[in-house]
């Protein structure tokens, strides 16, 4: 491998479950990497070492799933194509800059797809490839919110699982005041849910 070589990772929005997480560890021990991980009510972290660099990955806690946040230089080429799979496969946001021989080649990544892609080298700057059109912000916009509207409801929906579940427990063993209380939160998951329909 050529020892220019490396790549930079900015604007990362990854989103994950923490099922997600547990698959990248194995994941990340059967492809050799020796790492460790720790972690504390608000972050996540995966130190991966690589060669005698230690690359620390943040995932943030949002809601009920993670969000990987930070700037990352990449110098491990399996590293490397390891974070791109999982930038398309959650479709994630991204920046990505390739610095190889003295070259820059930069790639806009919206949703897990390359929409603009400019190389760079020495003064030249050339743009390879923009997909058409450039969603305007209004679209840009709107595409996170539905992706936002999204990921809150599933939320919801596992919180109305888990209180239905409750719910049939109080009433099977007679307790009147939770099964109430239980309704309550019931209609206000209903509520939130029609909300977001109408969003």
């Amino acid at each position: 491998m050529n020892k220019s070589y490396e790549v930079e990772y900015c604007n990362l929005d990854l989103r994950f479950e923490r099922r997600h997480l547990q698959q990248l560890i194995r994941d990340l021990i059967q492809d050799g990497y020796s790492l460790y991980w720790s972690e504390n009510e608000s972050i996540f972290i995966i130190s991966v070492r690589t060669g005698r660099k230690l690359t620390k990955l943040r995932f943030e806690r949002v809601g009920q799933g993670y969000k990987l946040v930070g700037d990352y230089v990449i110098k491990d080429a399996k590293l490397a194509d390891w974070l791109e799979k999982l930038i398309g496969d959650l479709r994630g946001h991204a920046v990505v800059k390739r610095i190889k021989d003295r070259q820059i080649l930069i790639e806009n990544i919206l949703f897990g797809e390359v929409i603009r892609q400019v190389e760079i080298s020495g003064l030249e700057h050339k743009v390879l490839y923009q997909k058409e059109p450039l969603p305007s912000l209004a679209k840009m916009n709107r595409m996170f919110h539905s992706r936002q509207s999204e990921q809150r409801t599933e939320e919801l929906l596992e919180e109305l699982d888990e209180q239905l579940e409750k719910l049939h427990q109080a009433l099977e063993s007679g307790d009147t005041e939770e099964a109430e209380a239980i309704k309550k939160v019931l209609e206000r998951i209903r509520r939130n849910l029609m909300e977001l329909e109408w969003k």
